[in-house]
């Protein structure tokens, strides 16, 4: 399964609304999106997809067409009204005139059903970059700086050799600095999903880059006992 990160993972998590009226779409997406990294809301009506809007106030409405009470294009239509607001329809339909119609009433883009969940990601990701800026190619969290376009990394101005988990798994600590991550999360993100080992790689690796960070007495990655581990820079 392709990755792809919320662009502002490090500071704000990109909020995400499912509207749709089949429990088993919802909860493949909700579960799928938190994974990915996003905060997820769902809804099962129109009605209750607007009540949520002004609720959680999602940056992204994934909005299926065809709703009980009102349908995505009255939906949509109302949520024209706030021009930040991205959206994605949803519809079993792939016909010309229907995706005109939500086009038409403020769709960012459209996806048919069944859609594969890598299409889709793929879809949110082009559709929030227009909202978010893109991750510059330097991080830096106290004296470490990573750079991305070079795979490099820096230590109060000394080089650091990584082997390709290590510099993913800092990498991901420096977008989060001061975030307790969980094992689990750190896991999926560094090893992936389709990784099926255990949770002791993620002990491992972190012992392998305090060595490398100089940090015996893990002031830099801290352990949160029975959680994960933080960064502290």
């Amino acid at each position: 399964m392709a990755q792809y990160l919320a662009n502002t993972f490090e500071t704000e998590q990109v909020r995400v609304l499912v509207v749709d009226d089949e429990t088993h779409i919802t909860d493949f997406l909700r579960l799928g999106l938190r994974y990915e990294g996003y905060s997820v809301a769902v809804a099962g009506d129109g009605p209750s997809a607007l009540e949520a809007v002004g609720r959680f106030k999602p940056h992204l409405v994934i909005l299926d067409l065809m709703l009980p009470g009102l349908d995505g294009l009255d939906v949509a239509d109302r949520l024209r009204a706030d021009p930040d607001l991205l959206i994605i329809m949803l519809t079993a339909r792939d016909q010309v005139p229907e995706r005109i119609a939500g086009l038409q009433a403020g769709a960012d883009d459209y996806v048919v059903k069944p859609f594969d969940f890598d299409e889709l990601l793929a879809r949110i990701h082009a559709v929030t970059r227009r909202r978010f800026p893109v991750q510059e190619d330097i991080l830096r969290a106290g004296g470490i700086v990573v750079d991305q376009g070079r795979r490099s990394v820096t230590v109060d101005g000394r080089d650091v050799s990584l082997s390709v988990k290590e510099y993913e798994l800092l990498r991901l600590f420096v977008l989060n600095p001061g975030r307790v991550l969980e094992r689990q999360l750190i896991l999926d993100r560094v090893w992936g999903y389709d990784f099926y080992g255990d949770q002791n790689n993620v002990e491992v690796y972190v012992g392998y880059l305090r060595r490398k960070l100089r940090d015996q007495e893990r002031r830099i990655i801290e352990t949160v006992r029975g959680i994960g581990y933080r960064l502290n820079a």
